[in-house]
């Protein structure tokens, strides 16, 4: 590593939990200065409202400087096939996103069936999509994440489900994912940051998802699964 290193941290589980800042996410972030991102599998927020809610929450980060699983979908398909006609599995928010982006949500004959987080979630739409990929369509997974701890010991589902379910139905079908574990998350990452993964640190609280994903990359990474007292002990010199 040459120079200053850039950083690439994720969200929940690393700075916020459950709506609430961790004990030194605001050091994390000051500390940090304008070398890092934030890299999320969130698969139902757009960049805007991620800073919206942050910055209620005392952490301050522009919009430019928020990479998630979600949006990032979005936008690789609409650059590799601008227009394309879609079968989106998605919050309000993302759908919106996708129709700005020039993306055509359709409910048949769609060329992509892309699954978010959708808590909308029926077992209409679970049809709509299997058929889908059955007729063809490519599927498309912002994340592979099953569930996140919620309150009080229970589990919310996550995109993941959602997909394992879509998968079930459909049958043999290949799936591109594009949040952590994968590199395309990553790789967008790096670009706004101008850095190669040689020079860049992932800090991020799960080994499968954080961990394996900067493995893959050739990317340090550091463990915040203890909090980030240690994290902060860890960091390089400004």
């Amino acid at each position: 590593m040459q120079g200053r290193p850039a950083f690439l941290v994720d969200l929940d589980g690393t700075l916020i939990s459950n709506r609430r800042a961790l004990p030194g996410a605001r050091q994390l972030v000051e500390r940090l200065g304008d070398r890092w991102v934030l890299l999320s599998n969130d698969a139902e927020h757009t960049a805007v409202q991620l800073s919206e809610i942050l910055e209620s929450l005392g952490l301050t980060v522009p919009v430019e400087r928020i990479v998630l699983a979600g949006t990032a979908t979005l936008d690789l398909i609409a650059e590799r096939c601008p227009g394309a006609h879609v079968l989106l599995l998605a919050s309000d928010s993302l759908s919106a996103y996708a129709a700005a982006r020039g993306l055509v949500t359709v409910e048949a004959g769609a060329q992509f069936v892309i699954v978010a987080r959708d808590r909308r979630f029926s077992y209409e739409r679970l049809a709509a999509a299997a058929n889908a990929v059955r007729a063809g369509a490519e599927l498309v997974a912002a994340n592979p994440d099953l569930v996140h701890p919620g309150p009080d010991g229970q589990v919310v589902p996550e995109t993941g489900a959602l997909l394992a379910a879509v998968l079930a139905c459909a049958g043999q079908a290949r799936c591109q994912t594009i949040g952590k574990p994968e590199p395309p998350l990553f790789l967008r990452a790096l670009s706004i940051l101008g850095a190669s993964a040689h020079d860049a640190i992932m800090i991020g609280d799960n080994a499968e998802t954080d961990g394996a994903g900067a493995a893959r990359m050739g990317m340090r990474y550091i463990n915040a699964a203890a909090g980030l007292a240690g994290v902060l002990d860890q960091l390089p010199p400004a």
